[in-house]
């Protein structure tokens, strides 16, 4: 398991290519090297890298996987449009104790689970948009639910206001997963994306069992802890695309309109792909202390509280 002082170190790589010939990436003198047309191009120690995104056409040989597999790297495919195609994930999976503890986890440890993980996530929405006064009345509300089904109703309320709220001005409709019918909701899709795989990979790395989650329930394919834990982390990219459209960093020029969805033109992925790098790098040390608190917690929790994520 990876220490903080050691995972400060790691790096995130980002392979990006949007033309239609692919690059090369494989191992060499023990180093993860990019070759475009046979020509080499970079390279870096894998001792360094957290993990891979790879955006756009690009080969992998099977050394690369097997040494980025011994290493812990995980490995993330995207096409052109930013869109998750597959991953290559690198698990601790030899980590039983945790993942028989998620697995016997009763129907009120859950709820408990869920109950924290919700009021997290509307203080940080609450930080947000400045309205932190309101917190205790939330409070009271999520920890004396008694169903999931009503904390999922809590929820959904208090986010709708929320999105209201802090996209106010940005003639925001409503938020529509994957239907990518504005701007907005395309980006945030790009965002969570992002941010999803980047947890998924340090609960990868600490052995959990992303699929087994206890506020998502078990869905065919779905990684529904990793969908649990990211949803208090949601506000650190709700908050940059609120920054980036004030600082114009977002040109509706950038964007085509085609078959009822926006999709960002060719040449101008690398733009908003930094963007959500930078929030990732950002907050990378207290999003692995996050995970690493909800590891302990899990394991001890008699001696280690359910841990709080500030945005």
């Amino acid at each position: 398991m990876l220490t903080l002082p050691d995972f400060t170190e790691k790096k995130i790589v980002v392979v990006a290519n949007f033309g239609d010939d692919p690059n090369d990436l494989k191992i060499k003198n023990s180093n993860i090297c990019l070759y475009k047309f046979g020509e080499f191009k970079n390279e870096i120690t894998p001792h360094l890298v957290l993990c891979i995104f790879i955006i756009g056409s690009t080969t992998l040989t099977t050394n690369l996987i097997e040494k980025t597999k011994k290493l812990g790297i995980s490995i993330f495919l995207l096409n052109r449009s930013l869109k998750l195609i597959g991953y290559i994930n690198s698990k601790a999976e030899g980590n039983y104790k945790i993942r028989t503890i998620q697995y016997n986890l009763s129907k009120s440890a859950s709820l408990e689970l869920s109950k924290n993980l919700v009021y997290n996530k509307v203080l940080n929405q609450l930080s947000i948009v400045g309205q932190k006064n309101k917190a205790s009345d939330f409070k009271k509300q999520i920890f004396k639910t008694k169903s999931e089904k009503t904390l999922l109703g809590i929820e959904g309320n208090i986010s709708s206001l929320y999105f209201k709220e802090v996209f106010k001005n940005l003639n925001w409709y409503r938020r529509a997963p994957q239907t990518k019918e504005d701007i907005p909701n395309l980006l945030l899709d790009i965002g969570y994306t992002f941010l999803f795989n980047y947890v998924d990979s340090l609960l990868n790395l600490f052995g959990f069992d992303t699929y087994k989650g206890f506020y998502h329930k078990l869905f065919f394919q779905r990684k529904s802890l990793s969908c649990d834990l990211m949803e208090l982390m949601r506000p650190l990219i709700d908050k940059q695309l609120v920054k980036s459209f004030n600082l114009g960093q977002i040109n509706k020029k950038d964007f085509k309109f085609k078959n009822g969805s926006f999709t960002i033109k060719n040449g101008n992925q690398k733009k908003y792909v930094d963007i959500w790098l930078r929030v990732l790098m950002k907050h990378r040390d207290l999003i692995y202390s996050y995970v690493l608190g909800f590891y302990r917690h899990l394991l001890y929790p008699e001696k280690y509280k359910f841990p709080m994520f500030k945005v």
